[in-house]
């Protein structure tokens, strides 16, 4: 490609470095490239990029709201629709937004307070630049993905605590019920008992198997017990990703294809293992000292192009740069 390897590391979330270690300039110019953003961004990189690709609202209204009851109406519209979000929305409330949606934070202040996403049987679905935490299991999940397709989260930063009881929130990204073509990229997953389940059981392989076809790329992962993420049935591809103070990592459960390529595990106990006859293929992973206890998978290639950093870079290319880090 034209572009220099940092540059395009960080502005696409898919490329590597062309040095080890980064200067302070290299770090200064992607902290530049990073916040160039647009409303009519689309994924350039994982199982959202397939199925005729995913661009949410592109060419819709474009809204911007503040408040709750502003929110809720204009992401349960019919028809494509972009909605940016300013400054912060507290509630206690699941939104159910509709198909053909981008909803973006408009900078490092737009959140979510107590109020959670919950995309069921939608298709064409972006979720961008949004801060969403301590969403009580009342209301679901941080997102919650169910029975719905070409769905792209990106520079996310959803979390809860520890303080609580490990039911007292639900998930943070949660995708169920056949979901397909997902991709969540450059997102900051903390301070969670059990973060992202894809497939919600054991017994609903009727229904999930031949999809929960899921890519997470250059995301970071702190402070959590387990589901990062937790796959049942499904084909999951987790590459670029820092996972740090996790103590449970990636699980691949009932017959699930996971391909793990390119991560760190600094302080993690079970990095990569299976229950229930999940397998994995892992590639150039740092498990910091630990093991890969994963059954040997059988998937080695996706149907998409990607680039891994090679874990020397994962560090310096997702920390910092993963989460609510954008500018519109």
């Amino acid at each position: 490609m034209k572009f220099s390897a940092v540059a395009v590391a960080l502005a696409f979330a898919q490329t590597a470095f062309a040095a080890p270690t980064p200067t302070v300039e290299d770090v200064e110019e992607r902290s530049n490239i990073v916040k160039r953003a647009t409303i009519t961004d689309v994924p350039t990189v994982g199982y959202a990029t397939l199925n005729g690709g995913t661009t949410g609202g592109k060419g819709g209204t474009t809204t911007t709201v503040s408040t709750l009851a502003q929110f809720t109406a204009a992401v349960q519209q019919e028809g494509a629709a972009v909605v940016i979000v300013s400054g912060t929305i507290s509630g206690a409330a699941e939104v159910r937004p509709t198909s053909n949606k981008s909803i973006i934070g408009k900078n490092s202040s737009a959140k979510l307070i107590g109020v959670g996403l919950y995309i069921n049987k939608q298709k064409n679905v972006i979720v961008r630049n949004l801060s969403i935490s301590k969403v009580l299991a009342e209301n679901g999940d941080a997102i919650g993905i169910q029975a719905s397709t070409n769905v792209w989260v990106d520079h996310v930063d959803v979390s809860s605590d520890l303080d609580h009881d490990k039911d007292y929130y639900d998930g943070l990204i949660d995708i169920t019920h056949a979901s397909d073509y997902v991709s969540v990229t450059n997102s900051y997953l903390h301070d969670h008992w059990k973060a992202d389940l894809i497939g919600h059981s054991d017994n609903n392989g009727d229904e999930d198997t031949g999809h929960l076809c899921v890519t997470e790329a250059n995301n970071y992962w702190k402070n959590i017990n387990s589901r990062t993420p937790s796959i049942r049935f499904g084909t999951g591809h987790v590459f670029n990703s820092y996972f740090e103070s996790v103590a449970d990592g990636i699980n691949t459960r009932d017959g699930a294809q996971v391909l793990v390529e390119s991560n760190v595990f600094v302080g993690s106990k079970n990095p990569l293992y299976s229950t229930d006859a999940g397998y994995a293929v892992s590639n150039d992973n740092d498990f910091g000292g630990a093991s890969n206890a994963a059954l040997a998978g059988t998937l080695t290639s996706v149907p998409y192009s990607y680039t891994k950093l090679g874990p020397a870079n994962v560090k310096a290319a997702v920390v910092g740069t993963a989460g609510a880090t954008l500018i519109f």
